[in-house]
């Protein structure tokens, strides 16, 4: 028990440097002179931003299929629940009548930062705290309205074998985005036009007039995360999570055990997709609007395959392969869609779309060369790291 209390210390002591570390890094340029890529603007923040969001819906999704051998295929489903939850709570109740111009307002003129406005007052400190609290309950309701439906769905699919659930899944994804762009659902979800206005990670930033004191825009996805990601850990490591891996091993020797396998797969797949929900909701605020298009099974197949790259049952895994992932088709990579010339000399290939192509090869040579993905079932030793790093400082000493 003093060695899971002592694990669980050095992980949150890690989260916080790491933390440190990122708002350092998106103020620092700020403080001196840095290269351009060191800019809040750069391609650098933008994929930190999309990846700290992507990484918590894919550990999400192994907490599913890595650990609990469910395969679900309906995240984006969930994202779009997640999402439109948290943009329709948070839309300030004066701009809700000019988002929703073409349906004559908004059913629910009502909004959580509004409400807390109401109790803090809305311009200095209180302003903030209403931003923050209604921010932040907003997510919580929107991983609720995610679980709640997943609950729903499965009811009648978690006692058949988990193709039906993929299956059930995927199609819930798909008809949940159609039912989102109804029109007559318009007052409530705007259609197929887009909901903007609502709160974002740069709202975040500490300003002063024109002049930003402190950005938090990164920093904020990255604390999110960071928190739900932790949460999901131990649940892993505590008894349900036991129960969890021994479905996934064996279902007839863990219900020999006495382990109910319908109640833990439905906790296991509404604790998946309460924190998919969180994410759709982090997606939001990173795109700055929520529009059911974006959620399609394309962003499903995305999230499944950093899994995979990752390694099927690791955290660790997942969350590196994020930002690999994220970094080589957002960046990295983003030269081989660019015409360049040697002089006079075109250098072939390189064009619009090559990058795809590209990134596709790299991705069919890692799934080759690591067929367990990159990880594997193993896990990156946080607490290792920090007593190497602690002994080789103290023998320098």
């Amino acid at each position: 028990m003093m060695d899971q209390k002592r694990k669980t210390f050095k992980i949150f002591i890690f989260i916080s440097i790491l933390l440190l570390f990122i708002i350092l890094l998106e103020n620092i340029s700020s403080v001196i002179r840095l290269p351009q890529v060191f800019e809040p603007t750069s391609p650098l923040f933008t994929v930190l931003k999309k990846a700290a969001v992507y990484s918590l819906v894919a550990v999400s999704m192994n907490l599913l299929n890595g650990f609990t051998g469910l395969f679900s295929l309906g995240q984006a489903g969930f994202m779009l629940l997640g999402a439109y939850t948290y943009a329709i709570l948070t839309v300030p109740s004066a701009m809700k009548e000019q988002v929703y111009y073409l349906f004559g307002g908004c059913a629910f003129n009502f909004s959580l930062v509004d409400m807390f406005k109401g109790i803090f007052g809305e311009s200095g400190a209180g302003g903030a705290v209403s931003m923050i609290l209604g921010s932040l309950l907003a997510l919580i309701l929107a991983g609720c309205v995610a679980g709640f439906f997943s609950y729903l769905i499965g009811i009648p699919v978690l006692r058949l074998k988990s193709d039906y659930l993929a299956i059930a899944t995927l199609g819930f994804a798909e008809i949940i985005r159609a039912i989102f762009q109804w029109q007559k659902l318009g007052r409530i979800t705007n259609g197929a036009n887009m909901i903007k206005g609502f709160p974002t990670f740069s709202d975040f930033n500490i300003t002063n007039g024109s002049q930003t004191i402190l950005r938090l825009s990164t920093f904020v996805p990255f604390l999110i995360s960071s928190i739900c990601i932790l949460l999901i850990v131990l649940l892993i490591n505590s008894s349900y999570g036991r129960a969890f891996k021994a479905i996934r091993d064996d279902e007839v020797a863990a219900e020999a055990m006495g382990i109910s396998l319908f109640k833990h797969k439905m906790m296991s797949f509404v604790i998946s997709s309460f924190f998919a929900g969180v994410g759709g909701a982090l997606f939001a605020m990173y795109v700055a609007n929520a529009q059911a298009k974006a959620f399609t099974s394309v962003m499903t197949y995305e999230i499944l395959l950093i899994v995979v790259i990752g390694g099927i049952g690791s955290v660790s895994g997942s969350v590196l392969a994020t930002f690999l992932y994220v970094a080589c088709s957002e960046w990295w990579l983003r030269f081989l869609d660019t015409e360049i010339y040697i002089g006079s000399f075109k250098l072939p290939l390189l064009r619009n779309g090559f990058r795809m192509v590209v990134f596709s090869i790299v991705i069919m040579v890692i799934v080759l060369f690591f067929s367990q993905g990159i990880m594997g079932n193993r896990e990156i030793s946080i607490g290792g790291l920090i007593d190497k790093i602690s002994k080789r400082s103290e023998r320098k000493s």
